[in-house]
């Protein structure tokens, strides 16, 4: 039996020996101004040092003062010039208040990056309706806030780029997390349809997602969940610098639709694509262990739905999760996106390699089954 993990690091291997080192320019944002969504900790977090390290001028958004601060000492640190700009992106007014900010203190938004969200691990039933438009409001509508006033002030310009952070969940979806899935499924078609419009008008403007996969961040941890263990990622892990690294290359190089970070990504998608049937009755078998920890929860903890974990007195939660151990610091994958030639066609062996896995491959876990311990 060929397991899923061994086609992925089979194809993750051989993109190793393909790989073609490109030294792209130093600094290659000094002196631009780049908007981060989210940027308080996890990806969006990650994707903010990455942009100081390559001499931006960062607005950082969020919730979190605490983490806010924090990040914004991260990218000065970085070589990058910092502001930190409070803010909930799922209220349309105070996005534009804050890019009128970030334009009046750092100059004209060159990019700006939706990484902002929240989620609940839970069946669907499980959510109340507030919590499953709170979800949508923040991970969905926050990234129609940002996208609006980004074109805003890019379009008379004729000038930026937008990125959208993503995931492979937006089209091959998982149980328990419905809000989320629906809401990166939104992102997708949204993003979609505003970028025709750019066509139609042949603007110079462009928008892109990078489709994630899964990636050691604090969401595990600060998520509302009503699971009977622990919610986990769904394996393999990728820590949040191999996301930072896919989203600056995104932002230099933006017309393409989209990048998929992870031979993990792009198998699920294609299978999907391929095998929908097969894929779903795989994941309704797995599903729910592959994303619980062998640790029973202790109720319902502090989460971050309503309200930021790290306020003005809080606690910095940074960019890496409980993961740490698992999560694969590297996607030779990822680093290939520049040749989707290249990528196509291995995306399609791991693919292959993946759905025959299915066919072979059963689950043994439901919701309220002990999931196997993993380690943390």
């Amino acid at each position: 039996m060929i397991r899923t993990s061994d086609a992925l690091s089979f194809v993750e291997g051989l993109l190793v020996l393909r790989a073609v080192r490109v030294g792209p320019a130093r600094r290659p944002f000094h002196g631009r101004t780049v908007v981060v969504t989210g940027a308080s900790a996890g990806v969006g977090r990650a994707t903010a040092r990455a942009f100081g390290s390559s001499g931006a001028r960062v607005a950082l958004l969020a919730r979190g003062r605490a983490g806010l601060e924090a990040a914004a000492e991260e990218v000065r640190r970085a070589g990058g010039e910092a502001l930190v700009v409070p803010v909930d992106m799922a209220v349309p007014w105070m996005v534009e208040e804050a890019a009128d900010r970030v334009e009046s203190r750092l100059g004209p938004v060159d990019v700006w990056v939706n990484a902002a969200f929240t989620s609940v691990f839970a069946p669907f039933l499980a959510a109340a309706p507030d919590e499953y438009e709170r979800v949508t409001e923040v991970t969905y509508l926050g990234c129609v806030n940002g996208t609006r006033a980004a074109l805003r002030r890019m379009l008379p310009r004729d000038s930026g780029a937008v990125v959208q952070v993503g995931s492979a969940l937006g089209e091959a979806a998982v149980p328990l997390q419905a809000a989320y899935c629906g809401a990166k499924h939104a992102i997708n078609g949204f993003t979609a349809s505003v970028r025709l419009e750019l066509l139609h008008r042949h603007s110079r403007v462009a928008v892109t997602v990078v489709q994630l996969p899964a990636v050691n961040t604090p969401q595990f941890s600060w998520a509302l969940s009503r699971l009977p263990y622990r919610p986990r990622p769904v394996a393999p892990v990728f820590q949040p610098e191999v996301a930072a690294r896919a989203v600056l290359h995104a932002a230099r190089r933006p017309r393409r639709k989209e990048y998929r970070v992870g031979a993990s990504t792009a198998a699920a998608v294609l299978a999907h694509r391929a095998a929908p049937g097969l894929l779903d009755r795989y994941v309704a078998r797995t599903g729910y262990a592959s994303q619980q920890t062998g640790e029973p929860s202790r109720g319902e903890d502090p989460h971050n739905l309503w309200a930021p974990l790290d306020g003005p007195d809080g606690q910095d939660h940074g960019a890496h999760g409980a993961f740490d151990d698992e999560a694969a610091a590297h996607s030779p994958y990822a680093a290939l996106a520049r040749h989707p030639a290249v990528t196509g066609a291995v995306a399609v062996g791991a693919a292959a390699l993946a759905a025959r896995s299915l066919h072979t491959t059963h689950g043994r876990f439901g919701l309220g089954s002990r999931p196997r311990r993993t380690r943390r």
